[in-house]
């Protein structure tokens, strides 16, 4: 077991009722649960998303916290939480990074492996 070792599991969810698929905008939903598998508690910061629609266009967003949350994760903990994007077209991808500070002072980066958004029945 690694000392700063946070995993980050998504799932995600289109969101037909809220999508205008002939003004090109697709909503999605994602559900995201993150657990501290290392050996020291440690508090999340700030995020970075990058993502990604079908047209190759990138959008960047950094902030502070989840959700206006700062969860504190004991090694063994997990904190979950939904949030949303938007995008122009029916795919796109999202990926990213949590920033930490343990509680020893030590900061640190949790990457978010890219993750698919994808209306479904539209990729094959």
């Amino acid at each position: 077991m690694e000392e700063y070792d946070i995993v980050v599991d998504v799932r995600t969810e289109y969101l037909a009722r809220q999508s205008t698929p002939d003004e090109s905008r697709y909503v999605f939903a994602y559900h995201i649960t993150i657990t501290n598998c290392g050996t020291h508690a440690a508090k999340l910061q700030t995020r970075h998303w990058i993502i990604t629609n079908g047209d190759e266009q990138v959008q960047e967003v950094k902030g502070s916290g989840v959700i206006g949350e700062y969860p504190h994760l004991q090694p063994g903990d997990s904190y979950q939480y939904t949030s949303g994007t938007v995008i122009e077209t029916v795919v796109g991808v999202m990926h990213g990074s949590y920033q930490f500070i343990a509680d020893d002072g030590t900061e640190f980066s949790a990457p978010i492996r890219p993750f698919t958004l994808s209306v479904p029945n539209k990729v094959h």
